[in-house]
C-alpha cells in the first residue's frame, strides 16, 4: 500500500510524525509532501528535525497569501504529484488551508482520503480553520477522531459511522515520545518554573487594541511570576507595528518543539491561543489558560485542565492568581490518549 501525506504547518508535523513512523513498522510505502504553508525555518526546518520526520519528498513552497491563494496555489501543484505519485490513500491533518486543500483534490481526483483528527467543532464559522474542518470531514472517506465529542459532531453532521474510527489524540503520541528528551531552552535569566505564553490567531494579534489589552495584562500577571514569550513572527510583526514593548515580559525568538515541551512541562500555567496546547497542557496536568471564545477541543474543558477566558482581561489575571495562589483547575487525562493513536491509524488503514 503507498500512503501519501500531506502536511503544511507546525501542528500537522507534530501530527504527521508518529503516523509516518507506524506505517514504515508496517512496509507501507510512504510519499510526504510538504505545501510550505508555514515556510520560516523557526517554524518548520527545526520542527522537522526534531520530531524526526524525513525530508520532504515534494515541497510545493506555497509561501504565504490570503486564504483563497493558499488554498489556490496547493490545490495547482498538488493535483500534478498525485496523479504522478498514484497513491492508495492520501492522509491529511489538522485544520489548515493545506488539509482543506488536498481533500477538496483527492476527492474530485477519486483518491481515498483520511482525515486525522477529524470531528472537532468549534461553532465558530468566523474561524477560517473551521470551515477547513468542516469541509475536510464532508468529502473523506476515513475519519480519524480523538475524542467522544468528535464522534458525536460527525454523526450530527450526516456522517456515516463506518467511516468513523475513534483513534484517540495522535498529537500525544509524539509528545509521550519526545518527552524524555524535552530540554532547557537557552534563555538567559529564565526561571525554573514560569509561565509560557503563545498567541498567533487574528483576534488576538490583529488588531492593535487587542493585542496591547492582552500585553497589559500579561504585564500584570508578571508581577508575580515570571511570563516567557516566545513570539511568533505574525505576532512580533503586530507588536512592532503598534509600538507594544511588553516591559516585564521574557520575550524570545520562536522555540523548538522539545525547547517549548520543557517549558510546559515545568510551568506553572500556560497562557495560549493555539489548540494543540490545550491538549498537551491537559495530557501534562499543567493548567491552561485559552485566550478565546471558543475551543474545538471542549473536552479539555470536561475533563482537562483548559479554562477559556476569551476576551476578558480581568478574567484571565483572576485565573492565573487563582493559579498561583494554588487553585487551579485539575483535570485527567482523556480516554485512548495513551499514546498509540498511530498504531490504531496505522492498523485501519492497512485493512481499509
Amino acid at each position: 500500500m503507498k500512503v501519501l501525506h500531506v502536511v503544511g504547518a507546525r501542528p500537522n508535523f507534530m501530527k504527521a510524525a508518529p503516523v509516518l513512523a507506524a506505517l514504515k513498522r508496517r512496509g507501507a510505502r510512504q510519499v510526504l509532501v510538504h505545501t510550505g504553508q508555514h515556510y520560516d525555518a523557526s517554524l518548520s526546518d527545526v520542527q522537522f528535525r526534531q520530531l524526526g520526520l524525513p525530508r520532504p519528498d515534494e515541497n510545493l513552497e506555497v509561501g504565504s497569501g490570503s486564504h483563497a491563494q493558499q488554498t489556490a496555489l496547493i490545490l495547482g501543484r498538488l493535483e500534478p504529484v498525485v496523479l504522478a505519485r498514484r497513491p492508495d490513500w492520501v492522509v491529511v491533518y489538522g485544520d489548515v488551508n493545506s488539509t482543506v486543500a488536498a481533500a477538496l483534490l483527492c476527492s474530485k481526483l477519486g483518491v481515498k482520503v483520511a482525515h486525522v483528527e477529524a470531528g472537532l467543532r468549534s461553532f465558530d464559522r468566523s474561524m477560517p480553520e473551521e470551515i477547513n474542518r468542516l469541509l475536510t470531514d464532508q468529502v473523506a472517506d476515513l475519519l480519524f477522531t480523538p475524542s467522544v465529542d468528535a464522534d458525536a459532531n460527525l454523526a450530527c453532521e450526516g456522517v456515516a459511522a463506518s467511516k468513523i474510527r475513534r483513534v484517540g489524540n495522535v498529537m500525544i503520541d509524539t509528545l509521550v515520545r519526545l518527552l524524555p528528551k524535552a530540554r532547557r531552552p537557552r534563555i538567559p535569566g529564565l526561571a525554573e518554573r514560569c509561565i509560557p505564553v503563545t498567541l498567533h490567531r487574528p483576534s488576538n494579534v490583529d488588531d492593535p487594541a487587542s493585542l496591547r489589552r492582552v500585553v497589559r495584562a500579561l504585564e500584570r500577571i508578571a508581577r508575580r511570576a515570571q511570563v516567557v514569550f516566545p513570539v511568533h513572527p505574525r505576532t512580533r510583526a503586530r507588536m512592532k507595528a503598534a509600538g507594544i514593548k511588553a516591559s516585564g515580559l521574557l520575550l524570545t525568538e520562536p522555540l523548538g518543539y522539545l525547547e517549548f515541551l520543557y517549558l510546559q512541562k515545568h510551568a506553572l500555567a500556560v497562557i495560549t491561543d493555539s489548540g494543540g496546547i490545550q491538549e498537551e497542557t491537559t495530557f501534562l496536568g499543567v493548567p491552561c489558560l485559552t485566550v478565546r471564545r471558543n475551543t474545538e477541543r471542549p473536552i479539555t474543558l470536561t475533563l482537562g485542565t483548559n479554562v477559556l477566558v476569551g476576551e476578558d482581561m480581568a478574567r484571565l489575571e483572576k485565573e492565573a492568581g487563582r493559579i498561583l495562589d494554588g487553585r487551579g483547575r485539575r483535570g485527567r487525562v482523556p480516554p485512548l490518549w495513551d499514546g498509540r493513536a498511530s498504531e490504531r491509524i496505522a492498523d485501519a488503514l492497512l485493512r481499509a
